[in-house]
Parts: C-alpha cells; structure tokens; sequence
C-alpha cells in the first residue's frame, strides 16, 4: 500500500490526451474519443492512491502538433503547482509519445513523477492493453520520485530520453535501442535498476503559457524540418526547408552520421544563417561518431551540424524545437547552438546512488506499492 507520510492515500492526476487507450471503432477505423473518466473506469487502481481526471484534448497523436505539446506542458506544470498532488499519468497515443515525453522530461524540475502510457489495442477490446499499463502506469506515479519523466508500457519502466516506439503493433510497444529499461513493475511492485540520464532542467517557455491547439491564431512556432537521407539523397529536402522558413532542421543520417559532400555544404549554407542543424542517424541503436570525410560527420561537424549521440530523429527535433523555444529576442545563434549541443548530448555525470539512497551495485531495487 502507497500511503503518504500521513497516512493519507496518494493524489495521482490523469491528463488524458486521447490515442489508441481511447479510442473506439467508427465504422471504417478506430479514432480517439472516448473520455478520460470512460478510460480509467476500465483499469483497476492500486491500493492507496485516489484519482483525478482531467480531460486536456482527446486525437490520436499522429495528428498532435507542437501546440497540443506545449498546452500539455503547461498542464502538468499547473498541476504540480498543487502541493496536494503526489504525481500525474499521462494517457497518450503511441505514435508520437516519446516526442511528448522527451519535450515534457525537458523542462520537469520537480522530484514528483509525470508518467506516460496508452496502448496497442483499441479501448474496449476484450483483450485490451490499455487497463493494465494505466494500473502499472498509476502505481509507479504513486511510488517513484527524483527520475523525471518516464513512460511506463507493458510492464517495463523507460526513462523519457531515448525512448521510441520500437513495435508497430506490439504489446512491448517501447524500448530504448541504445540503453537498458530503467525498471520494472509488476505484482504490486515497482522494480527501479539505474537512474535516467538527464541535462539541466530548462524553464517554461514562454510559448507554453499561451499555447492553444484549438486556435487559429496567435503567435506562429518555429518550424522544425526533418531531413531523411538515402541513396541518391541530394540537398533539395534540405533547401526547401530552409526555403519553407525552418529554424532548425534535423538530418538523419546513414552509418554513424554520414551524407554527402553536397549536404554538408547545404548544412553549412543553413548554419551560417543561424538555423540549427541536429544530425542523427537512420540506424536504430548506437552513438553517432566522427569517422568519415566525403560528406561523413567529419564534414558534418564541420559545417556546424550537432551530433545527437543516441537520441533519433522524433526527440532530436524537441530538442531543436526546446533550444528555439528557450532563446529570448536578444539571444545570438552561438547561444542557442551551445543549448542545443548541451541537449542533445545529455549530461556526463558520475555513478550516482539510485534515487532512494541505495547504491548502484545494489540494484535492482525493489520499491513497493
């Protein structure tokens, strides 16, 4: 049983966004409209913990924009201005959630939990996902402090940072190809093994406060491009994104951070007019590396690309996007690059003990509900 100090139950607060958790057949496919009182009605809750439902929007997350994003942020940062609350769950759809995850664990300073989970099968459904990873998604809201943001998914716990989707259709819909789970949780048990690998907090940004999906006006976001590269791959994507108005743009690479000679000039055309240039990679797992000239990361680098190390390009773009968003009206293109590289290439720390105290050559460290 998860109880506070006082012996009061926990106060978990439920955004629910729609996706798959939420979604019902209508009648050619299934689409996001089912509540968030109608989702947590079909999971059990954990023992001790008392439950708030807030409805923020409710589409499948393909069709998520960056001002859906940024309302969400600014949710769950009023949601934790209530001391009362002891953390919040996430309900989202899968498609995009590690964009979600990444954007809101980069600007989480707060020791409470915000967890995200959905699901791979339709809401209803007889052998519906969606119960199981909102009770597991529940009980580690209800039990973990200090590991920011994370994503909880067929019983498996995933630090936000380099977590994808990694199966269309799967149950294990998440993993981070380059890093073990953080945890586990199961049996009315969260099993937390290393702590998550997190830069500097960033402030809210200025754009959260006034962002509105539902609006057709306001102020516009930064465009973000992403860049895709492949054989017989050439500039042209990349200069019609500059020619589209980018702010930043993300090319994903072949090998370790590899294209072309003719890329690396476009990409150093892009930089000198203050665009950020994040390089990733296609390849599922590893660190992106300085090996190749030719056009390769050498040449990259070079013309003013940022290596992503192992962030892909769904979470190497919110990293753009949160480096533009963070810059103020006086900052200069150096500033926002030094951001950037520091986002991208996450913090080099020292073998911390794990959030409870306990060593890390104790781990796994059982925590209970």
């Amino acid at each position: 049983m998860q109880r506070t100090n006082d012996g009061t139950p926990r106060r978990i607060v439920v955004i629910s966004t729609g996706g798959t958790i939420a979604s019902r057949w209508q009648g050619t496919g299934y689409a996001a409209d089912a509540s968030g009182d109608a989702v947590l009605a079909t999971a059990p809750l954990p023992e001790g913990v008392t439950v708030e439902v807030r409805d923020l929007f409710n589409v499948n997350s393909s069709r998520l924009t960056a001002a859906h994003q940024l309302a969400l942020l600014r949710t769950v940062h009023e949601t934790l201005a209530d001391p009362g609350v002891d953390g919040i769950v996430v309900t989202h759809g899968t498609d995009t959630l590690e964009e979600t995850a990444f954007l809101l664990d980069l600007h989480h300073d707060d020791a409470r939990p915000v967890v995200l989970t959905g699901a791979q099968r339709p809401f209803g459904t007889g052998d519906g996902d969606g119960p199981g990873n909102l009770y597991d998604a529940l009980q580690v809201a209800a039990t973990v402090r200090e590991l920011g943001v994370l994503v909880v998914f067929d019983g498996r716990v995933h630090a936000a940072r380099g977590t994808v989707k990694t199966q269309t259709l799967a149950a294990d819909a998440f993993s981070d190809p380059s890093a073990e789970r953080l945890g586990r949780v199961g049996f009315s048990r969260v099993d937390i093994e290393r702590l998550p690998d997190r830069p500097a907090v960033l402030p809210l940004p200025e754009a959260a406060r006034t962002a509105d999906p539902d609006a057709s006006g306001g102020p516009a976001l930064p465009r973000v491009d992403i860049v895709f590269h492949h054989t017989d791959g050439d500039r042209l994507h990349l200069d019609a994104a500059l020619a589209a108005g980018a702010r930043g743009i993300v090319l994903v690479a072949t090998g370790a951070g590899n294209a072309t000679p003719e890329i690396a000039e476009a990409v150093a055309e892009a930089t000198a007019q203050g665009v950020l240039v994040a390089v990733t990679t296609r390849v599922p797992a590893g660190p992106l590396a300085e090996i190749y000239t030719g056009g390769g990361a050498v040449d990259l680098v070079a013309a003013g690309g940022l290596l992503a190390g192992t962030l892909r390009a769904g979470q190497a773009r919110i990293a753009v996007l949160a480096a533009l968003l963070a810059a103020t009206d006086g900052d200069d293109p150096a500033r926002r690059t030094v951001l950037l590289r520091r986002l991208l290439e996450g913090p080099v720390r020292a073998e911390p003990a794990l959030a409870t105290g306990t060593s890390r050559e104790a781990a796994p460290l059982p925590v209970r509900v």
